[in-house]
């Protein structure tokens, strides 16, 4: 009876591990994502015909990941993209609010202040400091700003 316990313990910690970064590029299937990732959060296909699931961990967490599948059927890229490099991809007044999407994933919040609609992620600076990243919009849809606003007071919570 006890071995049982322990095993079926083990099972149950091992299954609470699994995310799409254990997912194997060019192996995976997308059976395999869903059995280790589970439902995503949003699935899209992209211009060049590739399945892309989002799991995104918001509206608390700091993490989505992009699962691009290919018409293979197998993994052709896993991407956490709450990330400043993926930030460093969007570019004032030519990035559009579908490319937003595409590179940083569907928002955690979506305001509007003064005028200027406004998109938010929580997002963890390499992976340890909690913050922001934020894009703001012009009125033809093209991305006016963006900044990633890091708490530096360690311990995630507003003063």
């Amino acid at each position: 009876m006890k071995l049982t316990t322990v095993l079926l313990a083990c099972i149950v910690l091992l299954g609470g591990c699994a995310s799409p970064r254990s997912l194997v590029v060019g192996q995976s299937t997308d059976a395999d994502v869903r059995a280790v990732a589970g439902t995503p959060t949003d699935t899209r296909v992209d211009r060049n015909g590739d399945r892309v699931y989002e799991y995104a961990t918001g509206p608390e967490g700091y993490a989505t990941y992009i699962v691009r599948i290919g018409g293979d059927g197998k993994v052709k890229e896993v991407t956490q993209v709450l990330t400043e490099d993926q930030l460093a991809k969007v570019a004032p007044g030519k990035t559009t609010r579908e490319e937003v999407r595409d590179l940083l994933g569907r928002p955690t919040y979506e305001e509007v202040y003064l005028g200027i609609p406004s998109w938010s992620w929580r997002f963890a600076k390499d992976g340890v400091r909690p913050g922001f990243i934020v894009v703001t919009f012009n009125p033809d849809g093209t991305v006016r700003d963006k900044i990633a606003i890091v708490d530096f007071s360690g311990d995630g919570r507003d003063q």
